[in-house]
């Protein structure tokens, strides 16, 4: 055999053991990239590892043999023969691997989109629930109350530090009677996390009245700022 056939088939040998591990490099970043399905691939990726490793112990194994001892030519091409058959049983199995790793793209793309869809209501269902937590918690805090203890009003405040939209509210509810924050909300025009924040202030500088015997709560307007809105009505007119 000539010097050209040994470079010949060290070239061979090369790259088929250059794209072995191509394909086993492809295969172990794939099962990186897509661990949460590496159940349905993890049987083909873990037999195509070990014969991938043993396939490559074999050629380097031949390789030094081919550089180590023309004597031993025909048993080295021998030998060559017996790997490409091995090589070549590998290749459906690689093929395999391949479609089912597409395969996998096309399932991870599809729960990606799903995620993406989650993603973009979860804001306003943190929202709801931060909103029911607080609930729950003003319940267990007063569970036996039916009507929450009254807060003397704020007199130096009184209705000089009340917005436009604060006044609308205390007003819908003296001329409407008890409502809840959701049943407001429409009325003075804000979204229903902003509404409820604003009764809940009303009710904590003394303003309004609580009923936590449900859920949402329902607001009601005290008698003395009643008062205080007519005769602050009387006084306009």
């Amino acid at each position: 055999m000539t010097e050209l056939e040994f470079i010949l088939i060290g070239v061979l040998l090369a790259v088929t053991l250059g794209a072995s591990l191509t394909y086993y490099k492809r295969l172990r970043g794939a099962q990186k990239e897509y661990e949460k399905s590496r159940e349905l691939v993890e049987d083909i990726v873990l037999s195509f590892n070990r014969q991938l490793k043993r396939e490559a112990e074999r050629l380097e194994l031949v390789a030094y043999k081919v550089e180590a001892s023309s004597s031993k030519e025909e048993k080295m091409l021998n030998r060559i023969g017996e790997v490409e058959k091995q090589l070549s049983g590998l290749e459906p199995k690689i093929v395999t691997a391949t479609e089912d790793r597409e395969r996998l793209l096309g399932q991870l793309g599809e729960i990606d989109s799903k995620i993406q869809q989650t993603v973009a209501s979860q804001e306003g269902l943190t929202a709801k629930i931060t909103y029911i937590e607080e609930q729950v918690k003003q319940i267990y805090v007063s569970p036996e109350a039916s009507v929450e203890a009254a807060i003397p009003i704020k007199r130096e405040k009184a209705l000089a530090q009340l917005t436009e939209t604060e006044l609308s509210a205390l007003e819908i509810l003296a001329s409407e009677g008890s409502k809840t924050a959701p049943e407001i909300k429409d009325k003075i025009r804000l979204s229903r996390e902003h509404t409820a924040r604003l009764m809940k202030n009303l009710y904590e500088e003394g303003y309004l009245e609580r009923d936590t015997s449900k859920i949402p709560f329902k607001y009601s307007i005290k008698k003395e700022m009643e008062k205080l809105l007519r005769k602050t009505e009387s006084n306009a007119a």
